[in-house]
């Protein structure tokens, strides 16, 4: 029987050698090869030796092509993504990083609450980062995701190209099957774009350094328009029925702040020091359904829209506020 097991030993390392080579010699890496080395980035002989040990992920695949289901309801979702110990370790980390808030807050005008619940509901603090091997993921998709290729092919040279910045080799990076990395998982070019070095090390690190990982939510959510000052989010009366049959998937079309106003939605808490933006602002509905059956009803505003820039899901952008409104309420303000 001693054949057999050698037989298959041979099997399985031929298997393996096939997996590790799976795009060696395809036209899109080739391109992707020649781009980079015409930049003067890389030398042609080291990307093949990066992607001689690349494997395709057909688990990557399947996740990115799992049947949709119905929407979770919000009082599943919510306690998902901010119960248990979320709320402590919210608290944890706020105390522990109250002068790398502080300063995110005065130079980019983030409040400190929201960047530490976005991380809280990314990564639970760096507890779930990811596990996939980030350069895998991004050419399994680049390569062979023919529905949003383009877009992670475009993420894969981001990335070569960010491991070259940082100096770090591209095989030991891991993060989520979509090629997100660190606490703010961060996608390749969302990391070269808005990362930045806000512990002055001279280098950035979302994985290690608090002081970057907290400044670099701050410059996400900045450069994508937050509103310094302006709220994002407050509860309202239950609209008039017309307004109920307008909503399609638990929002409305935004509109003039005025107009919600002269459609008579009412607003019934909203926080001394929260000032409304101007009537010409753009503002939004959106209902989340209570485990009782009823819906509660919220009118958004511009920085409840940057938040999604982040997930584009109504109730990422609630559960981010939820966790970032206890901390508020709770009087936990870095900058007190």
């Amino acid at each position: 029987m001693q054949w057999i097991k050698l037989f298959t030993c041979a099997c399985l390392l031929l298997s393996f050698r096939c997996a590790a080579q799976d795009f060696t010699g395809r036209p899109e890496l080739l391109a992707l090869r020649d781009e980079l080395v015409a930049a003067k980035l890389y030398e042609s002989q080291e990307i093949d030796a990066i992607f001689s040990e690349v494997k395709r992920l057909d688990r990557v695949i399947a996740l990115m092509d799992a049947p949709l289901r119905a929407p979770t309801p919000w009082h599943v979702y919510w306690p998902r993504h901010i119960g248990g110990d979320r709320f402590l370790r919210a608290t944890e980390f706020s105390a522990a990083n109250r002068a790398a808030l502080a300063r995110a807050e005065v130079a980019y005008g983030v409040p400190g609450q929201v960047i530490a619940a976005i991380i809280g509901v990314e990564t639970i603090y760096g507890r779930i980062t990811g596990n996939i091997r980030v350069i895998d993921a991004l050419a399994t998709l680049g390569f062979d995701y023919p529905r949003r290729a383009e877009f992670f092919r475009n993420e894969l040279r981001e990335f070569l190209i960010l491991t070259k910045e940082l100096g770090r080799n591209p095989l030991d990076i891991r993060g989520s099957f979509a090629g997100a990395m660190g606490w703010p998982q961060f996608m390749p070019s969302s990391y070269r774009k808005w990362a930045v070095d806000f512990d002055g090390s001279g280098k950035v690190d979302l994985w290690e350094s608090r002081e970057d990982i907290v400044g670099s939510v701050a410059s996400f959510l900045a450069g994508h328009g937050w509103q310094r000052g302006g709220p994002v989010m407050l509860p309202i009366a239950i609209p008039n029925d017309e307004i109920v049959k307008s909503f399609d998937g638990g929002l409305t079309e935004r509109k003039p702040f005025a107009w919600w106003k002269s459609q008579g939605i009412q607003i019934v808490r909203q926080d001394a020091d929260v000032v409304l933006p101007p009537d010409d602002a753009l503002a939004g509905l959106i209902s989340l359904d209570r485990a009782d059956g009823t819906n509660e009803y919220w009118i958004t505003f511009e920085n409840f829209y940057v938040i999604t820039r982040y997930n584009r899901s109504r109730m990422y952008a609630s559960s981010v506020w939820s966790l970032a409104y206890a901390l508020k309420r709770r009087g936990d303000s870095p900058t007190r």
